[in-house]
């Protein structure tokens, strides 16, 4: 087995730190992507076994103000979101754990039923 000399340490230790850099930079882009032309993008998608979906609604109602009409589905129930000032989205289901986009919005949702179904959510 090699012996461990100061170079190979550093060298190492310089790999993890470009790992590390590449991957802070990743989920930076992804929300970057999700929000071009000031509307987050349609996603339809299969997250631990649950199909979540999301796309602009474009109507008024109670979903004006509340995300500009962006709707959420998780295995076909409305989920319903709202945008934060901060530009952060929030869900029924995970109300105090602000995320960056309605789709990470679906999936602490997933995250947080645990398997258990969404229930419609009567509107007002």
């Amino acid at each position: 087995m090699p012996e461990l000399t100061r170079r190979r340490a550093l060298t190492a230790a310089a790999a993890l730190a470009a790992t590390a850099s590449a991957a802070a930079l990743v989920a930076p882009a992804e929300a970057a992507t999700e929000h071009q032309h000031g509307a987050p993008d349609s996603f339809d998608e299969v997250y631990k076994g649950r199909r979540i979906q999301g796309r602009p609604s474009g109507m008024g109602g109670h979903h004006h103000g509340h995300g500009g009409g962006y709707t959420v589905f998780v295995d076909g129930v409305e989920l319903h979101v709202m945008q934060n000032a901060d530009g952060s989205w929030i869900s029924v289901v995970s109300h105090y754990d602000p995320v960056p986009t309605p789709r990470a919005a679906a999936r602490a949702a997933v995250d947080e039923l645990q398997g258990a179904p969404l229930l419609p959510f009567p509107a007002n």
